[in-house]
């Protein structure tokens, strides 16, 4: 959960200054100085300016329990301060820190099928400090991965009798491995005075970005909404025949990717990246270059 490293981290820092206290204490006349003359650093406490007036930690924790009788154990809670949401105005402070996310998805969708297929997802989260970055990739990488089942596949089907039809991994269909598009992850630089070292959390917000993304991509390139979840290619083809029904085009004048391999045809990288390729976020492109081609700001972003 996104609570997990602020609450608990929180507390797990405080614990751990009280453990640490306990042993300054004793390492104070063990070094002969007071306790405020201490620091620990490179797994020893040392006397501040002078560090070759050091002590192991592991010594002044046997020290403290087995002369002194005092273990180092510290321990400690925290309970973020929150305000109440008024039920009249809806304000309040439910969560003492907020994380922000933007996911951009890129996706093909056969027209003639409504077969949707994610190509690649970027996204960037802010997490605050990321106490272990290549963790905090994986649960990005992890919620994406929930997002696109939840997007696509994910879908609870009952009969007239309110009997679910689908009760098992047979026929509940969820992303595998082979369903995963590129993924680019910007953990993004910043700092929270109030979390442990300054991190966030990164879990829920994973996954509440891509769902749109996904869904806002298929409107870029073929130019129908879908409103419900999750967009199987029953609802895509649905909303496209729908809309050309109405005398609405679609983005697409040529046959996609998609519907040339159905048909056994090679799609070569070039091809992939000419024109008739249906690219949710080309405009998107284009609108940050400018109308007149000139380069806008943030370009690089």
């Amino acid at each position: 959960a996104s609570r997990t490293t602020y609450v608990t981290g929180n507390a797990v820092r405080l614990a751990a200054e009280k453990a640490k206290a306990i042993l300054f204490e004793i390492a104070g006349p063990m070094l002969g100085v007071r306790p405020e003359q201490l620091e620990a650093k490179d797994r020893k406490i040392q006397v501040k300016g002078f560090p070759q007036r050091s002590l192991p930690i592991g010594q002044v924790a046997h020290h403290a329990q087995v002369v002194m009788g005092q273990p180092p154990i510290g321990s400690a809670s925290y309970n973020p301060p929150t305000v109440a949401l008024d039920p009249e105005t809806g304000q309040g402070k439910p969560f003492a820190s907020y994380v922000y996310a933007t996911q951009i998805a890129e996706v093909e969708v056969d027209d003639e099928t409504g077969e949707v297929e994610v190509i690649r997802i970027a996204a960037a989260h802010d997490c605050g400090t990321a106490i272990n970055p290549m963790l905090v990739e994986g649960q990005v990488q992890g919620g994406i991965a929930m997002g696109i089942g939840f997007a696509l596949q994910e879908e609870m089907l009952f009969d007239d009798a309110g009997r679910q039809i689908n009760p098992n991994l047979t026929n509940y269909i969820m992303p595998t491995s082979l369903d995963m598009p590129q993924i680019e992850v910007d953990i993004v630089d910043s700092y929270d005075p109030t979390g442990p070292f300054g991190a966030k959390g990164v879990g829920e917000p994973t996954s509440v970005p891509t769902a749109a993304a996904i869904l806002n991509a298929i409107h870029d390139a073929v130019g129908v909404r879908i409103t419900s979840l999750p967009a199987t290619a029953e609802k895509v083809l649905a909303a496209i025949i729908e809309s050309r029904a109405k005398g609405v085009t679609t983005h697409l004048h040529h046959k996609s990717p998609l519907a040339l391999r159905r048909e056994g045809r090679g799609v070569s990288r070039e091809f992939s990246d000419a024109p008739a390729r249906v690219r949710a976020g080309e405009r998107l492109k284009r609108l940050a270059l400018g109308r007149n081609g000139m380069e806008g700001p943030g370009d690089e972003g």
